[in-house]
Parts: structure tokens; sequence; C-alpha cells
């Protein structure tokens, strides 16, 4: 698409949905590392997050692209000499680990927030009133070899309220991690494991000379916009976290070098950028899909409802009193519309796959979702290793949904 160009917001759907590995029908088959590695490609990075009252969001994100698939195969993947690698690419992600060179810009401006001049106060303040200790733990590791925080020989763990429970020994883990200096990767039970990082990155990938702060930007932009479809300079930044003065700049010099273009979205007030070159593919994906609350093709909620037309907010926080959907709410895709959202729930001592509230959004054919939806539960139980399916009676789409399954 040349600069200049105009696409329909339905158009900018498909692109979006299309760049995400969400168009295309699922795996007809066994999912292998292939797939894995594809999907994660697609969407850049996978965002990862403790909350486990279905699943841990890495895997659902991976089941909605590809199925029923074995996470096993995704611990593989990760760790000593493996192919993806933990870092704050978002929030804290697995990112290809060929990628590594682009965040050492973050690991030097201490994290995604540490430009913020507070943050660089209280870190300044923390780190010299604790410096001592951090070259301990550094050389303990060093000494001892992959550690939780929960190993370390003098963990000074601290009381208080869960927020203030963080040890000081986890808090210089996290320190040393966020700096590069360490890298680390999760145990089943999503703790962190923490060792040098010339024992987890390969060789080959810490020899790479490490680009400038803009030639990262630049090369991060493009990976947006290939994973985005099409976005604006705003969409671009938030993808990985890079501030938007800094994002218009390196889009100004991208769209100079051809590598991006500049067009325009209906109904959108700012201008979009997306790659050159790309074929609009309307969905052909035949199935709903299930998407995880920071599922990548909804995370930034503006941009949701630039889109869709969807209005979502994760209530995870939201006192039960004040939620208006529930709990653990799951956006269904449908072609390219989000059609209802599902507050679901893994009752493993029952061995229930749990439907606490089921809502169709105002503009979707009920009959066509209920049909889709009751498959794609279906297939998420199947894979959760979950026995029954039990609907309760919340929400407009509650009633057809229960008769369905």
């Amino acid at each position: 698409m040349r600069r200049g160009g105009e696409l329909s917001s339905a158009q900018a759907r498909w692109l979006a949905v299309d760049a995400q590995g969400l168009g295309r029908p699922r795996p007809n088959g066994p999912v292998g590392r292939r797939h894995l590695r594809s999907a994660i490609e697609g969407a850049g990075l996978l965002q990862l997050d403790a909350i486990n009252v279905l699943a841990r969001t890495q895997f659902l994100v991976l089941f909605s692209r590809l199925g029923a698939y074995d996470v096993a195969r995704l611990y593989d993947m990760s760790g000593p000499g493996g192919e993806l690698f933990e870092y704050w690419g978002r929030m804290a992600s697995l990112l290809p680990m060929a990628r590594q060179p682009l965040f050492r810009w973050r690991m030097t401006e201490h994290g995604p927030y540490g430009s913020s001049p507070t943050y660089s106060v209280r870190r300044q303040a923390w780190q010299e009133a604790h410096a001592g200790y951090i070259a301990s733990v550094l050389e303990e590791v060093r000494e001892r070899g992959p550690l939780r925080a929960s190993q370390l020989t003098d963990p000074r763990r601290r009381d208080g309220e869960w927020w203030e429970r963080r040890s000081v020994g986890r808090q210089a883990l996290e320190y040393l991690f966020t700096r590069g200096e360490l890298a680390a990767w999760r145990t089943a039970g999503f703790e962190r494991v923490y060792d040098l990082p010339e024992r987890v990155i390969p060789e080959a990938v810490l020899s790479q000379p490490t680009p400038s702060v803009d030639e990262a930007h630049r090369q991060l932009l493009v990976l947006a916009a290939r994973s985005l479809g099409v976005g604006t300079i705003g969409d671009l930044a938030g993808y990985y976290l890079i501030k938007q003065r800094s994002a218009k700049a390196r889009v100004a010099e991208l769209v100079e070098a051809g590598e991006l273009v500049e067009v325009t979205v209906e109904g959108w007030r700012d201008a979009g950028y997306m790659l050159p070159n790309v074929g609009l593919r309307r969905p052909t994906r035949r199935n709903a899909t299930l998407l995880s609350p920071f599922d990548s093709l909804i995370w930034e909620r503006n941009r949701t409802w630039r889109l869709f037309g969807f209005d979502y907010r994760i209530e995870v926080y939201t006192p039960a009193p004040d939620r208006r959907y529930g709990y653990f709410v799951l956006p269904l895709l449908l072609g390219d519309r989000l059609v209802a959202r599902l507050d679901l729930k893994a009752d493993r001592k029952t061995s229930t796959l749990r439907v606490a509230g089921a809502f169709l959004e105002s503009a979707a054919d009920p009959e066509d979702v209920v049909a889709a939806a009751a498959i794609e539960l279906d297939a998420m139980r199947e894979w959760l290793q979950l026995r029954d399916l039990a609907v309760a009676r919340r929400g407009n789409l509650a009633g057809p949904l229960r008769r369905a399954t």
C-alpha cells in the first residue's frame, strides 16, 4: 500500500487479526515447536502474568492461535540455551532470543520505567543503601549457579502486607535482572530463576554488537508494525513501551526510508502506519477464538475500541460488587469481530470449566455466537483436561449457551 493510501475500518481489522495469527485456521494436527515459534514471532512477544484462575496468559495466548498444545514445550523453549528469553518487552515477556540486543538500551535505563525522575531518585537511593548486599547477591549467583530468591543464603525477608513482603534479596535479584547483569526464566510455579547471562543466553547472541538507542527503536517499531498490522504512532510506541516523542521521530525516518508507509484509516483521528506491500486478507478462521485479557490483539484498550468498537476493561482488581462482567473475562473473536465476553474459571477441584457469566455484544447474531462459543469452550475444556462444562445464569448469552452445551 502506497503512502497516502486509505483503509476501511474492516480492512484495518483484517490487518490486525491477520498480523496476530488469528485470522487463519489453527493447525490441523499435533502442535510442535515450530508452531509455537511462529506464533510468538507473529505476536513479537508473549506477555507473562501470574493470574491462574483459568490458565496463565502466556499459555492462553498460544491456545488462541494454535489450539490444544503441550505447555511443556513452551518451558523447553525458555531458560538456558533456549530460543526465548525473558525481559521487559512490554510488561514481563518472553521474546525471541535473537532480539536480546534490541533491549540492551532498556537494561541501561534500568527497565521500562527507568527514565522516570521519581523512579530514578528512589532507585538510586535504594541502590546506594544496599550496594554491598547487591554485590554479594551477584557473587552468590556466580558461585552457586541458578538460584531462586528463596534460595539465597541471606534472603533478608520482610514482614507486612503482601505488597511489602518482597524480600530485599528478591529486590536485589530483580535489580540485577533489569540491568541485564542477570538473566532469568520461570519455573512451573511461575517463580523466577536467576543466573549469569553467559550461562543462559547463547554466546552467538551475547557477542552481537549493541545497536544505538535510535537504531534499536527503529527496529522495534518495524516489528511492532508487523505485529499490529496497522497502527498509529501511539500504537507502535506502546507495543514495546517506547516514548512517543522518540517514536514519532523514528517513524518519520522509517517512512522516509520506505520501511513504513503512512495510511488513512476510516474512523481514526490519527494517521496509521504499516509495512509496505502488505496484502489484505479477510479472516478465514471459521471457529470462534477466546482471547486472554492480556492478549496482544486487545491489550491496548483504546485501540481495541478503535478497531472493534469493543469497550473492554480488566476487572480483576475491581471489588466484586462493582464488576460489570466478572473477574477473568475473555472476549470472543469471530471473524473480524469481538462478539461476546465470557467470565471463565477452571475449577480444578471438580474438574469443571465454569462460565460464570456470558454476555453477547449488541450487534452480534446470537445463534451464530452460541454455536461458535460452545465449540470453543469445549475445545478449551479438553485442552485444560477438565471433565465438565458448567454455564451459570448470569448474562444475556448464558441461557442460550447453557442450552447449547
